[in-house]
């Protein structure tokens, strides 16, 4: 039996469906919404924690040494001016400290940064660790 090319079968074959049937992908889409959702956990917006009891240790005070550099390069040791060597003196003895003082260094914008870097070396060197350097605050504006 030959077909003829171009006219429909009008015979007892059903009709190809072009259509996709999206019901059973939206039940697969819900249920696994569903699991989803059952399956996290609920999060708590506390935060539980184990709290010490007793009192609190005695913090004691922190020594703190300044030493400051003026815009003419001068040092100074908590406001008392001091050489070079001096200064290196005496940044040798707090480094031997058990405890040791935080060293505070304010250098001013104008001084050269050859000599505030001799002094931070200078800190390195002589084992200190407690340093923070001080005075950002001249340079905004």
């Amino acid at each position: 039996m030959a077909r003829q090319i171009g006219k429909r079968n009008t015979g007892d074959e059903p009709e190809v469906m072009m259509e996709i049937n999206t019901t059973p992908l939206i039940d697969v889409m819900l249920v696994l919404l569903v699991m989803l959702i059952i399956t996290i956990p609920i999060q708590l917006h506390a935060v539980n924690l184990e709290m010490p009891v007793g009192v609190p240790p005695v913090q004691e005070k922190v020594e703190k040494i300044r030493i400051d550099i003026d815009a003419d390069n001068h040092l100074q040791w908590n406001g008392l001016a001091v050489s070079m060597a001096e200064l290196d003196q005496k940044m040798l003895g707090i480094g031997q400290l058990a405890m040791q003082p935080e060293v505070h260094i304010r250098a001013d914008k104008d001084a050269r940064y050859a000599v505030f870097a001799n002094v931070l070396a200078g800190t390195k060197r002589h084992g200190l660790t407690k340093i923070a350097v001080i005075g950002a605050e001249q340079f905004v504006q």
